[in-house]
């Protein structure tokens, strides 16, 4: 059996006096895509922060291709790693956020070889090949040269995915990518999801969207209040989750996206 891509232990953040994850067990295969499903406030977006250590976690444990991350043992304790490490290990992770991130002074272009030019090391020539590579995957090489003020929002979120994978990381992360966009400019964006799926890209995605926790999800993690309570492959959770709680949830979001418009 293969080494885990990603392994959380006992995972807890707090902020304050208030508990946000309440000891998250969690593993993900090399090449799966888990969905984590939920209602708003019950912990999925620190999850993926705690992940690649944007929030340190206030307890727990949380391995990378079976190296602990932001921190190491020495004699049965966990002492900090050094920032640049824990950089390292952030840009083995790609996340694409659900705010609109790129930055507004450079071009498409420009957005997507800043990293690995900066932190890995590469050439510009170098990194402009992988970026024209990864812009035609994502299909906005003919916006290379554009700012992303005049962009859609659906085709900034394919540069952010551009921009992430040019790192080559081992893991991509999605925090409600599609959220803020409207339904047409969310599917490409979703496409582009479904075909690093397909190629075998290891993915943990937060979405509310069912449709694609069903038909390319490998398994659906369900949260409420900073716990999982449930997960399995799609099949079981869309149609006998053994949970009440994911039952209630399923059927209000499930409703809510599938009414039509009046008129």
């Amino acid at each position: 059996m293969s080494e885990p891509a990603l392994r959380v232990e006992g995972l807890r953040k707090s902020f304050g006096g208030a508990e946000v994850l309440r000891g998250i067990d969690l593993e993900v295969a090399p090449g799966e895509v888990v969905v984590v499903i939920g209602p708003s406030g019950c912990g999925k977006s620190t999850l993926l922060r705690c992940l690649n250590h944007l929030e340190p976690p206030t307890a727990g444990r949380v391995w990378l291709r079976g190296e602990l991350v932001g921190a190491h043992e020495e004699e049965g304790r966990l002492l900090p790693r050094p920032e640049a490490e824990v950089n390292q290990q952030r840009a083995r992770m790609g996340m694409v956020f659900q705010r609109l991130n790129l930055f507004p002074h450079l071009t498409v272009l420009g957005n997507v070889i800043e990293a690995p030019i900066r932190v890995k090391g590469l050439s510009r020539q170098q990194a402009e090949a992988l970026a024209l590579r990864l812009l035609g995957r994502t299909g906005l090489l003919d916006k290379k040269d554009e700012y992303p003020a005049r962009l859609s929002g659906g085709q900034q979120q394919r540069v952010a995915i551009a921009r992430a994978l040019a790192m080559e990381p081992e893991v991509m992360l999605f925090d409600e990518a599609t959220s803020a966009l409207d339904p047409e400019l969310a599917d490409d964006v979703l496409q582009v999801m479904h075909d690093l799926a397909r190629e075998g890209m290891t993915m943990l995605v937060v979405t509310h969207e069912m449709t694609f926790a069903r038909e390319v999800g490998h398994r659906v993690v369900m949260m409420e209040a900073g716990r999982v309570i449930e997960q399995g492959p799609p099949d079981v959770i869309f149609t006998t989750p053994s949970q009440p709680r994911t039952r209630e949830f399923l059927r209000k979001v499930l409703h809510s996206r599938d009414a039509l418009p009046p008129g």
